[in-house]
């Protein structure tokens, strides 16, 4: 085996990128280590172009095999791994949304770019898979801008230093305050992932200020790999027009541009002076493809998008650059049956999300290489129907963009959820997008938020999203855009997606069309996002100021009782008989116990009060001075056995029973008898000493039986 290898100290550890001949039918491959995790990244270029292909054939797979975490998991039945993670889905995403703007567009042989996790310990492999896919395709011959270097930065709560690669044990924390991955070259970023508890603006600013020093060093590394290894690269002329295709569009074309690009941007007058342009190029030009005119035109008109916005401040749709669209809020009012819900426009985005609770046992178990046998009480789902953008088209399913959706509205929601001792529900929100025209998932942030409030689930504070776009020439020539319409993502150079509360930043999302944007356009983009924030918190606080004090009757109630650990045996019983007793004589819907004593009991009508009772009664810890009704259950010749609980008994010594001497205890009571006791000790084997007459001096006196004479 052919081997060459780079090691680089960064973070404390060490990462080696390895180049052999094990998969050398490639164009470029690696793999790189960091720590015990390890991955592999191969990237491959077709032979052949693709004829009248519309757009640039990329393809990003992320592979999640279980032997990388040396484990065998699956059902009994298959063993073989599935359908991606939702885990793999979103790494694979970033690395896509990393590499793609690097590529020149116009070269139509398929790539495709595959990442493999060869093992996994304590550190992330998602952020190792850029930087390995980076380095595949930079050593290879396929024509790419790159590289480019990724580094993820942790901070923990109230710490003003940051961690650079955090492990697991780092990120799950609930110490952690901020998860950010950054991605880019030259003092510029062109990836942004961010989970982050209400961290404000000026600490994200300083964490990507040292996100983009680690990146320089990690780019400095690549790039001395690539000079001494790299391939060169092959070349695909950019095609050509005939010299007079510019003049043909100037006088057929450009002075109906105005009206379909400012009157809204109306879609279909875009499509209609596109198809005019390209029938007037293929008359005039007979023997050019179809597809160039099609690439000049869409050229063309992010020209003039750019141009309107940077030189004459006019956008699509004449709003002002740091305007928000019209706003409309509602939570509730869809059904009764529905446990909580929200519906929320931004102009022409419209977003309805709808809420549902269940018990600790409705949580979903992720069995994942990242994340065996966790338990995930809040789940956000998003779809996107074909009618959301006036289309047709298959109904069902998902595919990564809603995955990726889903999970971003998820992240931002996620650091106001209350935890599970304050609230042991687990939620579901299901996002709709019924209308878009912009940020479909920073509209689901806004319905979640509503969804939430509605459904009385007590969040910290509600939470609001926006996208903030941007129209470049250079660094110096350039405006931001607040709330991006659809035109200006698809025409635009940046897509920056933040969402936070009224204290800080929860999530942050971004892509670009562009090689990279300045910090310093970055931070500008923050102070505008967190603006349009206040302002849409505004619309939101205005229909529903907080939480509802109850949630839904149609919801299950959930009790909780923490009981002594070393009494859950006795809750559940032999093969489980004590608890399914329970269950069966309440109807409660789920009794989930915990290993630490804690208790969750979920049920309607009344169950879980019943339920509880049980439990209660089951494991009470007695103390003296506790009163009861007890039944009597056995009679003796010193005293009398009374059950206090379903599973303890105390003994009424005869001594207990009258403040006076009673000869026989059958005299006064007798067994099913219910009679008021008081516990009066538990000595060193938990065995429970009653009393009649402190709980009752006169019950024998009642019963007819009175203290003996004195003896003459």
């Amino acid at each position: 085996m052919k081997k060459k290898e780079y090691s680089l100290e960064i973070g404390g550890k060490t990462l080696t990128a390895q180049f052999t001949d094990l998969a050398d039918q490639t164009n470029g491959s690696v793999i790189l280590r960091y720590g015990n995790t390890a991955v592999m990244a191969t990237a491959v270029m077709s032979s052949h172009e693709r004829e009248g292909l519309g757009y640039f054939p990329l393809t990003v797979d992320y592979e999640e095999k279980f032997y990388a975490a040396g484990a065998i998991l699956g059902s009994r039945f298959m063993r073989r791994e599935g359908r991606p993670s939702d885990e793999a889905i979103l790494s694979g995403r970033a690395v896509d949304r990393t590499i793609r703007p690097l590529f020149e567009k116009h070269i139509r042989n398929d790539i495709q770019v595959v990442v493999t996790v060869l093992s996994i310990d304590e550190d992330d492999p998602g952020t190792l898979a850029i930087n390995a896919a980076s380095l595949a395709l930079a050593v290879s011959d396929i024509p790419w801008n790159g590289p480019v270097s990724a580094i993820r930065i942790g901070m923990s709560n109230g710490k003003s230093d940051f961690e650079t690669n955090p492990t697991y044990e780092y990120r799950d924390s609930d110490e952690i305050s901020l998860d950010l991955t950054a991605c880019g070259r030259n003092e510029k970023i062109n990836m942004i992932e961010v989970g982050a508890k209400e961290v404000d603006e000026e600490t994200l600013s300083k964490a990507l200020i040292h996100a983009s020093k680690e990146i320089e060093v990690i780019q400095n590394f690549q790039e001395k790999i690539v000079s001494e290894i790299g391939k060169e690269k092959r070349v695909f002329p950019k095609p050509e027009l005939p010299e007079e295709t510019a003049k043909l569009f100037e006088d057929g074309i450009e002075s109906k541009f105005a009206d379909a690009i400012l009157s809204g941007f109306s879609g279909e007058k875009i499509s209609e002076l596109k198809k005019e342009w390209v029938e007037l190029a293929q008359e005039n030009f007979p023997d050019e493809k179809e597809a160039l005119f099609g690439d000049y035109y869409e050229h063309r008109l992010d020209e003039r998008v750019h141009t309107e916005a940077i030189e004459n401040e006019r956008r699509v749709d004449g709003r002002a650059m740091d305007e928000v669209r019209v706003l409309q809020a509602q939570a509730g009012g869809i059904s009764p049956i529905i446990h909580g819900s929200g519906i929320f426009y931004r102009g022409g985005t419209h977003v309805f999300s709808a809420l549902t609770l269940g018990g600790p046992q409705d949580a979903q178990l992720i069995n994942s290489i990242e994340s065996p046998d966790f338990q995930k009480r809040f789940i956000h789902h998003y779809n996107f129907p074909p009618y959301s953008a006036g289309e047709t088209g298959r109904m069902g399913g998902f595919n990564r963009r809603m995955i990726g959706h889903g999970a971003l509205a998820e992240k931002a929601l996620s650091a106001v959820i209350p935890s599970k001792d304050k609230f042991p529900y687990t939620i579901r929100i299901v996002s709709e997008s019924m209308a878009s025209n912009g940020s479909t998932s920073m509209a689901s942030v806004c319905a979640g938020t509503l969804a939430l409030m509605d459904a009385g689930v007590p969040i910290a504070r509600p939470v609001a999203g926006i996208a903030i776009g941007l129209m470049m020439q250079d660094e110096k020539t350039y405006k931001v855009l607040t709330d991006i319409q659809g035109p200006e993502d698809h025409h635009g150079d940046m897509d920056f997606k933040v969402a936070g509360t009224s204290e800080g930043v929860t999530a942050i999302q971004m892509d670009v069309k562009v090689d990279g944007i300045p910090l310093f356009i970055l931070t500008e983009g923050l102070e505008c996002a967190r603006t349009a924030r206040l302002h849409i918190l505004e619309t939101i606080t205005k229909e529903i100021k907080e939480p509802r004090s109850d949630i839904s009757s149609r919801a299950p109630k959930i009790l909780t009782i923490q009981i002594d650990p070393e009494k859950i045996g006795s809750v559940i019983g032999p093969g489980g008989k004590v608890i399914n007793g329970i269950k069966d004589e309440t109807g409660v819907d789920e009794i989930t116990i915990e290993e630490d004593g804690t208790v969750f009991i979920t049920g309607k009508g009344g169950a879980a009060e019943k339920a509880y009772a049980s439990i209660e009664s089951i494991t009470h810890e007695y103390v003296a001075g506790e009163r009861f009704d007890g039944e009597v259950v056995k009679i003796t010749d010193f005293g009398a056995f009374v059950k206090i609980g379903p599973q303890t008994e105390g003994l009424v010594h005869i001594s207990e029973i009258a403040p006076f001497r009673v000869a026989n205890v059958a005299d006064v009571l007798k067994e099913g008898e219910m009679v008021p006791v008081v516990v009066k000790l538990i000595d060193e084997k938990n065995r429970i000493a009653l009393s009649i007459k402190q709980a009752d001096p006169d019950f024998a006196k009642n019963k007819g039986i009175s203290a003996p004479s004195a003896s003459k």
